[in-house]
C-alpha cells in the first residue's frame, strides 16, 4: 500500500537540524518500538514531510531536507517579549520555581489565546519570553524509513488522528 491522502502511516527517522552555517544536532529520533504515526494528509504536519514521503511503501528508506522557511519558519525577533515579572505572580510571589531560563510555559495573547513561549531570561524587573517554534530558524534533515502503511478507521478520518497503539487515546 501507498502513502496517500488518509492512509496511517508509521515512520522510524532520525532529526537532525542546523542554524545557518552550525553544525547539524539531533533533534528527535524515534525507533521501531516507538515508530511517529500520523495521518496523512490531514493537515497535522509539515507540507513538505508530506510530499516527501507521499507514494512510498513499507520498507522504502527516506533522506531529505527541509529549509527553515518551509519548516517552522525563521526566528522572528518581533516574537520575543519583555514581560513584567508581576505577570508571573502566585498568591503575591514570583513563581521562581517555574520561570526559570529553558522553561517552556503556557501564557494567553491580548485576546485569550493559548501559546507557548520559552523562558529566555529572567531579569529584576522583566522575563523575556520566546514565543517562536522551539525549531524556527532550523533547517531539517530527515532521515529513515516507512514501517507501515495502512488504511485510517472512519474514527480516525472523523477526528483527524490516528487511534491505537502509537497514536491518540481517548
Amino acid at each position: 500500500m501507498k502513502i496517500e491522502k488518509n492512509k496511517v502511516v508509521s515512520v522510524n527517522y532520525h532529526l537532525t537540524g542546523k542554524l545557518e552555517e552550525e553544525p547539524e544536532e539531533l533533534i528527535e529520533q524515534t525507533s521501531t518500538e516507538a515508530p511517529f504515526v500520523f495521518l496523512y494528509g490531514a493537515g497535522g504536519m509539515l507540507e513538505d514531510f508530506e510530499k516527501n514521503l507521499n507514494g512510498k511503501k513499507a520498507g522504502e528508506a527516506f533522506d531529505f531536507h527541509i529549509k527553515a522557511d518551509k519548516a517552522y519558519g525563521e526566528h522572528n525577533g518581533d516574537y520575543v517579549a519583555e514581560i513584567p515579572k508581576e505577570a508571573f505572580h502566585v498568591e503575591g510571589k514570583f513563581d521562581s520555581e517555574r520561570v526559570k531560563e529553558g522553561e517552556e510555559l503556557p501564557m494567553l495573547d491580548s485576546e485569550g489565546h493559548q501559546m507557548q513561549g520559552m523562558v529566555v531570561e529572567v531579569g529584576d524587573k522583566h522575563v523575556v519570553m520566546d514565543f517562536n517554534h522551539p525549531l524556527a530558524g532550523y533547517d531539517l534533515h530527515f532521515v529513515g524509513s516507512i514501517l507501515d502503511v495502512r488504511e485510517a478507521t472512519e474514527e480516525e478520518l472523523e477526528h483527524g488522528h490516528v487511534h491505537g497503539p502509537h497514536g491518540h487515546h481517548h
